[in-house]
């Protein structure tokens, strides 16, 4: 920031798992940093409170973020414009605006439109479980994880800085990435396996000669870890499928063609085409471990 005004305060709109888990983080990493939050849910509100994931709760967003240096949005991609323009009126000048959102493009759109004035920083922690609630908060959920940060041309340096120092402090691994590219990325890394993983759950409970009792009781690993990606939220799925809309139609195209080059070689009963590919996607996983980014337990192996 061109006055070095230094972040003392951070307003967390949302308190789910990502803003109940920022909330804690800092509490954990950084607890000079003050922290106030609000959820549009009155009952997300009072367990708030009672779990201490923030220092307050405020009845209002315009309330929570009258005192920020940063505001974080953690809400549906879909719902940003009006979490943006529900703290416009009381936001301070100097505030970063920033969020968590999947979809980058459609974010900074809707946060330079509602916010002209303000800093605006689009952030995506690549983090998170299948949970969410205020109960699924937990204060090392970023820890070794990619934090990607898309700022528009022309964002102010310092601001990035800032926000690039605080996701470090969460125990965060920090990137800068143009929002277009972030957005195909996450389309290929996150996006379509989500769709996949609702398309395939969701098939298997259509099933007419497979009751659902057995599909529950004879599950696999495969498809155990299918219906844990598909216990997602609907609703912040929904959103980032509709607002990521060109990459995600983009990389499903790519998915299905290569699905129809694997039916042909199960088809022609060439198992040197199954073989190669089956060859090829171990190394994406032996590289995924090495680079941090899983581990051989279960989310990482932690305990929350």
């Amino acid at each position: 920031m061109s006055t070095e005004r230094a972040i003392k305060s951070v307003a967390i709109i949302g308190l789910g798992l990502l803003g109940g888990s920022i909330g804690l983080a800092i509490a954990e990493h950084a607890p000079e940093i003050a922290t106030a939050g609000y959820d549009a849910d009155p009952k997300v509100r009072d367990k708030a409170r009672e779990l201490g994931l923030v220092g307050s709760v405020a009845d209002s967003a315009a309330d929570a973020v009258r005192e920020a240096d940063l505001v974080i949005l953690c809400v549906p991609v879909g719902a940003m414009a009006g979490a943006a323009h529900d703290i416009a009126d009381t936001l301070p000048a100097h505030a970063i605006v920033s969020d968590v959102g999947s979809s980058k493009q459609s974010v900074a759109e809707d946060l330079r439109a509602a916010l002209p004035n303000n800093r605006v920083v689009p952030a995506h922690p690549v983090a998170g479980t299948e949970q969410s609630g205020p109960e699924a908060g937990f204060a090392s959920l970023f820890e070794n994880r990619w934090c990607i940060l898309t700022p528009p041309t022309g964002t102010n340096g310092d601001a990035v800085n800032a926000l690039s120092d605080f996701w470090t402090r969460l125990g965060a691994r920090v990137e800068l990435m143009d929002a277009e590219h972030h957005d195909l990325v996450l389309a290929v890394t996150s996006h379509i396996p989500h769709l996949i993983a609702y398309t395939i759950v969701g098939t298997a409970s259509d099933l007419e000669d497979v009751t659902r009792s057995e599909v529950i009781k004879y599950s696999a690993g495969g498809f155990r870890d299918f219906t844990r990606i598909a216990a997602s939220d609907p609703t912040m799925w929904r959103d980032v499928f509709l607002n990521n809309k060109p990459a995600v139609l983009e990389m499903l195209g790519r998915f299905t063609e290569d699905l129809t080059a694997l039916q042909r070689a199960i088809r022609r009963d060439d198992g040197e085409a199954l073989f190669e590919l089956f060859t090829r996607t171990r190394a994406i996983r032996r590289g995924i471990i090495e680079e941090g980014q899983d581990d051989e337990r279960p989310d990482f192996g932690r305990e929350h």
